[in-house]
C-alpha cells in the first residue's frame, strides 16, 4: 500500500505542509533566542508601560504556535484528511 500513487501523494502533501511550516517556525524561534543573547538592548526597548519589544516577541511565539496549529488543521481537513480515509477505504474494503 505505502507504494501506491495515491499513499505516495498523501505522504508528498504532508510533507509539503509539514517541513516548510517547521523550518519557517524553528528560525522564527532562532531570531528570538539570537535577539535575547545578542541584542538585549533592542530587545529591552519600551513599547507602553513596562511592555517591551522582547515580551512582545516571546508571546507571539505562543501566538505563533496557536496560528500553525489552527492552519494545519485546516490543511489536514482540506487536503490530508480526504485522502486518508480513501486510503482507508481501499485497505478495509470498505464502500
Amino acid at each position: 500500500m505505502q507504494a501506491t500513487p495515491e499513499f505516495v501523494e498523501l505522504r508528498r502533501k504532508l510533507r509539503r505542509f509539514v517541513f516548510p511550516m517547521s523550518v519557517a517556525f524553528l528560525l522564527w524561534y532562532l531570531l528570538y533566542v539570537l535577539l535575547a543573547s545578542f541584542a538585549p538592548a533592542f530587545m529591552a526597548i519600551p513599547v507602553f508601560g513596562n511592555i517591551n519589544i522582547g515580551l512582545i516577541i516571546g508571546l507571539l511565539q505562543f501566538v505563533t504556535t496557536f496560528v500553525i496549529t489552527t492552519v494545519y488543521v485546516r490543511y489536514a481537513n482540506r487536503h490530508l484528511d480526504p485522502a486518508a480515509e480513501k486510503i482507508r477505504h481501499e485497505i478495509e474494503g470498505v464502500e
